[in-house]
């Protein structure tokens, strides 16, 4: 188990928006990409949180955009997990141009579990806890 996850991106033609750049709404979409791929890593897949009843909802994001991202480029996003609660968790991310490291973004999102059926917070299991190493907030290192 890792505690910092990397998720690839190639940047497509329909990403880019009237300003020729990343449109900023593609990078929450990639933020949910890497936590889903790097939940489905950890074994915790849809069906494995359907068996307990539960899912994650997101309930904050916080985004600081530092540098635009561009059609054909390769990029990373590293995201962890930083804290967690009765029926939360803060994850990080960092998205980053592969061909010279350099950061483009940086953000973190609350994710609460709730229960599907009641469609309420619910308490974080041991075993979910358990899968994910917490990494410290702020910046990953590779």
């Amino acid at each position: 188990m890792a505690a910092i996850y990397e998720h690839e991106i190639s940047v497509a033609q329909a990403d880019i928006d009237m300003q020729g750049h990343v449109n900023n709404l593609v990078y929450l979409r990639w933020m949910q990409d890497a936590a889903v791929a790097h939940s489905v890593a950890e074994n915790w897949g849809k069906r494995r949180y359907d068996e307990l009843g539960c899912g994650w909802v997101v309930r904050a994001h916080a985004i600081e955009y530092l540098s635009p991202a561009f059609a054909g480029e390769e990029l990373v996003v590293r995201t962890w997990l930083s804290d967690y609660f009765t029926a939360s968790v803060l994850r990080q991310y960092e998205i980053c141009r592969v061909d010279d490291g350099k950061k483009l973004a940086k953000a973190e999102t609350k994710w609460v579990l709730i229960d599907m059926i009641k469609r309420t917070p619910r308490r974080i299991p041991d075993e979910i806890l358990a899968a994910f190493q917490l990494a410290p907030r702020g910046e990953a290192s590779v």
